[in-house]
């Protein structure tokens, strides 16, 4: 017994020194976020020089943020599809030294197309693998008495195994990527196996977890927080429990991202009732490791910016102008939506990522996500982000007692087509004594969150009251299925300008009595 808690307080001791140093780096963000920033980019136009890309837009010339972003056009993933293309064939020193073996299959929330993300050994151990050790070094800093690096960690993630692109390269969801470089002493802590989180049917693959994990000494979950919860359901249906805690006694945190945790919040409290339960956002995309949310009381996230990625925003009112204004991370302000670009060690270059932000605070940079450049409602001038609809549903649900699973959203244009209303469609989990009060309450948060909401509302100028559809039990699982979607880092698209994704839903809503 003696031996065994001497070797957990030599870890200990051991690992905190190690979170310690890199703490202190973390602190500097505050006082020197422009020339951490600066060296990030010196950096990458210095590794990069030597390539195509480095060398058609001459990085070895260089010497300021202006000339940066003078020489180097704003690109999509439209644009850099051809390079990508070419590397994926082998060819080295296109956007990044050397051949790329590795790419990270994203479709994206709002199209079909796949997109493929270089996945350099740089951007791996600088952005991803760096992100998961300061999320840890975090939650050490807020909770120094956890012990759950002793416990077994869950991690759901990885469709499927990596599959060739052709003799020289190979993709995978970027979960999948990650596990094949990983350290084999992870596996002593995380669970299930390599073989089971790698397979690729979505259900056999769900039931083989429930039957790896239940009886596992699990302390911390990590992944996207409606999948995660689809398993802590079939866990307990497998346990007869009806709390969690009671499967996983030592069950302390959960590590979430990829989609809000609001519309879900309540819903873990019932089935994890305990005040030492914690949750901790990270934002890891296939493209880099961008933040984490390192104050417990505050849901904002902390822009990391030493991890080998350059970044700046155009003001979400601009985007799509053919010269939008374009800002470093200095010049941003708070309470400002703005579209997030990236130049990374990845072999992306002013890239728009497709994600929306709004910082907190300044100095250090803290943020939250707002939504996805093509997951929004702007119909009728509203300018709807999922940030604002998440809050809506979360206050809705608050006072009303309901609770939903999913939702989404599209515009419905009267007969004058300047007029209309949001149409959403909800699947509950538990539905509230009266539709009617739940939509007003929604409507009623949309317009405290939203001015531009607000605006269009008044008097109903533009848009009427938002008509609330019930959604039978299933049909966003039953969307995802017919798309090879489930699981994974997969998502229900929550708003959309137009009507394509909700009238596919609806024409799936049809009730069995009906």
């Amino acid at each position: 017994m003696y031996s065994t808690i001497l070797t957990e307080g030599m870890i200990k001791k051991i690992v905190s020194s190690l979170f310690l140093e890199r703490l202190k780096e973390i602190e500097r963000y505050g006082q020197s976020a422009d020339e951490i920033q600066w060296t990030q980019l010196k950096g990458l136009l210095r590794q990069a020089a030597a390539t195509e890309w480095g060398e058609r837009y001459r990085f070895k010339d260089i010497r300021s943020y202006r000339e940066y972003a003078e020489q180097v056009p704003l690109q999509t993933y439209e644009d850099l599809k051809p390079f990508i293309g070419r590397m994926i064939n082998g060819e080295k020193n296109v956007l990044w030294p050397f051949a790329v073996k590795w790419y990270a299959k994203s479709s994206g929330t709002t199209n079909d197309k796949s997109k493929f993300i270089p996945v350099t050994k740089d951007n791996l151990k600088k952005a991803h693998y760096q992100g998961g050790f300061d999320t840890l070094a975090l939650y050490f800093k807020n909770y120094p008495d956890s012990r759950f690096l002793f416990r077994k960690s869950l991690v759901l993630g990885g469709s499927h195994s990596p599959s060739p692109l052709n003799k020289k390269s190979h993709y995978g969801d970027l979960s999948a990527v990650m596990l094949q470089k990983l350290n084999p002493l992870v596996d002593l802590v995380r669970v299930p196996s390599k073989k089971i989180i790698l397979m690729g049917e979505w259900e056999s693959k769900l039931q083989a977890i429930v039957e790896h994990v239940w009886n596992k000494d699990v302390s911390n979950l990590a992944g996207i927080p409606s999948w995660m919860l689809t398993l802590i359901r079939r866990v307990l249906e497998k346990t007869g429990k009806e709390s969690l805690l009671e499967v996983w006694p030592n069950l302390e945190v959960f590590f979430h991202g990829g989609i809000s945790f609001e519309p879900y919040r309540e819903q873990y409290r019932t089935l994890i009732p305990s005040e030492r339960m914690h949750y901790m956002e990270t934002y890891n995309a296939s493209e880099g490791f961008f933040g984490i949310q390192d104050d417990p009381k505050d849901q904002s996230m902390l822009l990391m910016i030493d991890y080998q990625t350059f970044y700046e925003f155009i003001p979400m009112k601009e985007l799509g102008e053919e010269h939008p204004t374009v800002l470093p991370l200095e010049a941003v302000e708070p309470g400002v939506n703005y579209v997030m670009l990236i130049s990374t060690s990845g072999g992306l270059w002013r890239y728009q990522i497709g994600d929306t932000i709004r910082f907190t605070s300044c100095f250090p940079h803290k943020f939250v996500i707002t939504g996805r450049t093509k997951s929004f409602i702007n119909a009728f001038g509203e300018e709807l982000m999922v940030d604002n609809a998440d809050k809506g549903i979360s206050e809705a649900c608050s006072q009303t007692g309901a609770k939903v699973k999913e939702y989404t959203v599209a515009p419905l244009f009267l007969l004058d087509r300047a007029k209309g209303r949001h149409q959403w469609l909800i699947e509950f989990e538990v539905f509230p004594s009266s539709l009617e009060e739940f939509a007003t309450v929604l409507d009623q948060a949309l317009q405290r969150l939203n001015s531009d909401y607000e605006a269009k509302r008044y008097k109903e100028i533009s848009l009427q009251p938002l008509e609330l559809i019930p959604a039978r039990n299933g049909v966003f699982y039953e969307w995802l299925e017919q798309r090879g979607k489930l699981g994974g880092q997969h998502k229900i698209p929550r708003l959309n300008n137009d009507r394509t994704i909700l009238d596919e839903l609806l024409s799936m809503n049809v009730h069995p009595e009906s």
